[in-house]
């Protein structure tokens, strides 16, 4: 046994030196290689200095004059403050743009504390673009940044989240190579800025802090004159279109060709004058749906006296995101119309050896593509900005997006700047911060407006760095009146935007159609339930989590299916959209379909699919045969006293029974009994109850268990599916028992029952 362990440490030893060599060799030949020893993705190993992140940046706006600046550039830590240029600079070593210091895949792997400033050194080219304006493009630097181009500063970008540029055309020199310098200057969690997930201390939903340039950064030739932003507003209902274009340096003697298509059909070959509204018919249009994800294509060509003074193409879709209420009567989600219900995850887009970057676009995409095969039609972008070629990719694939805006407060120092449950004031930003973070939600606002994808808006998730909200929320719904507005996200609501937003774990639970009128009520975040994979996960030393971790794939499959199958019931009861967390593992957290490293699906897909797409069945509306005490208090039977064994089946003596108002309180150690008598005249199609408690449950219908588990509940009802117990039914009169074990805490119990 001694000898065959020795066997297998040296093979092990062998391995590693062997994958080290490689290692080394491959950074020896190209001058970069991913550090560290956590897990990778299958991408990562395609990765070179000269392919990475070659995509064109903007698919929004395409232009044929362009340059990628991504690859290897210099790279130095100064270890010392303030943040003003020190010259001269030596340059340490390489980092791999577009990823940041932090990532595996930068070749660097070093954490920057907020004392340090981050040095990034490059040259480049552009002497084929002779009289040209040359624009340099950041698709986003964490945090604050500063540019100089052959030595002179530039100008200050602060947002890590935003993509910024430069005119630097008055910059350039007459060399053949041209200098750039950035300086970056990083808080992380020790500031109140924007920065999502990101923390100095990993651990539970909390990540990796990332720093720096953490996506593309690129440069193209424009002439003077020239469109500086696009958007493209659809109006199904009048059939047309209204195209906005901020062109730069005009002196309005300019005309626009316009040249619009669908597949080989040309629709529209028209010039225009610079000041007429560019509003163009659009009959029998193709709508853009999850189902039909039809894009039209654009051409735009700017021109003056026959000159071209610069061409882009584009595209855009005609769809319409609303409000409306169904044929029960409740406010659901509307596409182009007609009612659909939001079905997606939490889709953080973290990468275990890009952090914030994806290894590739194809990588990136990969993620989309599984989540369509599994039926989502929605993604719910959290606390993250990613490129634009995700965007573009979820308005070529049909998906709908909810779009977050990264939170920011000061972690754990402060519990004010964290709004909970109850608190009925939101966080006093200071007024710097305020404008800041106003400033940077407007401008991701700006950049993304043009994706039709993106459906509805999030400004704050579950009272992190919460304040203002209310105006927060009109501004945003005033600022783009073509999307909805969930302004908070999860726990504590102000009456505002056109989203009641409830989390539970695992839930699934909702808000009551009845108190929230006018709003949609959907469950934005739920499920979490854990599955750690092994060989695939971030840290295998440590404790991996969910919300709930289930022991084995079967286990975690009939779990999930089973929480699935709780919506239906509240589908019926006026839910109008649901986030399952989460789409893929992120560093310990393991509540993922994917594992972090993308190499295992832990949900099977055809059946998968089958499941999902029950829930945009055509329920009945619910209607309670019992009803609970959320809106109004109800009396039960009730008792604190065990019962006889097979109590279920001899309810008519009464026992200790006896008319309390509900909810009643549990007390950890003390057993809880109850029953309800309810009369059907037809069997119905389903059943559900809504439960609110903690402990070791058993349910009985007419003496027939139908359920027994462990629940916990908090803060809401769960929804719990029967419909699987129809068989217990009978017409007239029926009984329902409850016994409830082993309270693991103090709470209340309440519950339901509904038919729909």
């Amino acid at each position: 046994m001694k000898k065959s362990i020795l066997i297998i440490v040296i093979l092990i030893n062998s391995i590693v030196c062997a994958q080290n060599s490689i290692s080394n060799d491959f950074k020896k030949n190209t001058g970069w290689s991913p550090v560290g020893d956590k897990i990778k993705t299958e991408w990562a190993s395609k990765i070179t200095p000269e392919n990475v992140w070659s995509d064109y940046p903007r698919p929004q706006m395409v232009r044929s004059k362009w340059k990628n600046l991504n690859g290897l550039w210099d790279y130095t830590i100064l270890h010392r403050m303030p943040r003003e240029r020190v010259v001269p600079i030596k340059y340490e070593d390489k980092i791999l743009v577009p990823f940041s210091l932090e990532s595996s895949l930068s070749g660097v792997g070093k954490e920057l504390l907020p004392v340090e400033i981050l040095w990034y050194r490059t040259k480049f080219d552009i002497t084929e673009w002779v009289d040209k304006e040359i624009i340099l493009h950041f698709g986003a630097v964490d945090y604050k940044s500063t540019l100089y181009i052959n030595g002179v500063e530039v100008g200050t970008h602060i947002g890590g989240n935003d993509p910024f540029s430069y005119n630097i055309t008055s910059f350039i020199n007459s060399k053949e190579l041209q200098e750039l310098e950035l300086s970056v200057w990083d808080p992380s969690d020790t500031g109140i800025q924007p920065r999502g997930k990101q923390t100095l201390r990993p651990r539970g939903i909390w990540y990796s802090a990332v720093s720096g340039i953490w996506q593309t950064v690129w440069l193209e030739a424009v002439e003077k004159t020239h469109v500086n932003q696009l958007n493209i507003l659809s109006d199904i209902d009048e059939k047309k279109i209204k195209i906005e274009l901020d062109l730069e340096n005009s002196d309005g003697n300019e005309k626009y060709l316009i040249k619009i298509g669908i597949g080989e059909t040309t629709l529209v070959n028209q010039t225009y004058d610079l000041k007429e509204a560019l509003n163009i018919e659009m009959p029998n249009p193709k709508l853009w749906s999850p189902d039909y994800p039809n894009l039209y294509d654009i051409e735009i060509i700017v021109q003056r006296n026959g000159k071209i003074l610069d061409k882009i193409t584009s595209y855009f879709a005609m769809r319409k995101i609303g409000l409306g209420k169904d044929k029960n009567g409740f406010i659901k989600l509307f596409l182009n119309n007609k009612e659909l219900f939001h079905w997606g995850t939490l889709d953080q887009g973290w990468w275990p050896d890009g952090l914030l970057t994806p290894p590739s676009s194809e990588a990136m995409i990969y993620d989309m593509k599984v989540l369509k095969d599994l039926g989502f039609n929605t993604i719910r972008k959290h606390l993250k900005v990613e490129p634009s070629i995700f965007y573009h990719e979820a308005d070529k694939l049909g998906f709908l997006l909810w779009q977050d805006m990264p939170a920011g407060f000061l972690h754990n120092h402060h519990p004010e700047q964290h709004v909970s449950p109850g608190d009925e004031e939101d966080w006093n930003r200071p007024i710097e911060s305020s404008i800041l973070f106003k400033q940077e939600w407007k401008n991701i606002i700006d950049h993304l407006k043009f994706f039709s994808s993106i459906v509805v808006w999030v400004p704050f998730n579950e009272g992190m760095g919460q304040f203002q909200s209310k105006e927060i929320t009109n501004w945003t719904k005033n600022h783009d009146p073509s999307r909805l507005v969930n302004g908070i996200s999860g726990w504590q609501d102000r009456g505002v935007g056109d989203f009641i937003d409830l989390h539970q774990y695992p839930g699934p639970g909702m808000e009551p159609p009845s108190q929230n009128e006018g709003r949609a009520i959907v469950l934005g975040e739920f499920g979490g339930y854990g599955l750690p994979v092994v060989n695939h996960m971030w840290n295998q030393t440590k404790k991996n989590w969910g919300y709930r971790v289930s022991k084995t794939l079967d286990s975690y499959i009939k779990d999930y299916n089973e929480v699935v199958f709780n919506l239906h019931g509240e589908i019926a009861r006026g839910l109008a959209g649901a986030i399952y967390t989460q789409t893929s593992d992120v560093e310990i957290e393991v509540n993922g379909i994917l594992t972090y490293d993308r190499k295992v699906t832990k949900l099977p897909i055809a059946t998968t699919k089958k499941i999902h797409d029950q829930l945009f069945n055509d329920f009945k509306k619910a209607k309670f045969i019992i009803e609970d005490s959320e809106i109004n208090k109800r009396s039960k039977k009730i008792s604190y006293q065990t019962p006889p064994s097979n109590w279920e089946l001899n309810l008519n003596n009464e026992l200790h029974f006896q008319f309390k108002e509900f909810p009643v309180h549990l007390k950890v150690g003390n057993s809880v009994y109850s029953y309800e008598n309810f009369e059907i005249d037809e069997i119905p199609n389903n059943l559900a109850l809504k439960f609110y408690g903690n402990g070791e449950v058993t349910i009985s219908i007419n003496g027939e268990k139908v359920l027994e588990k462990y629940l916990r509940t908090k803060r809401h009802y769960d929804d719990i599916n029967l419909s699987n117990h129809i068989h217990t039914l009978k017409t007239g009169m029926n009984n329902i028992t409850f016994k409830i074990k082993n309270p693991t805490e103090n709470s209340q119990f309440d519950y339901g029952l509904y038919i729909f």
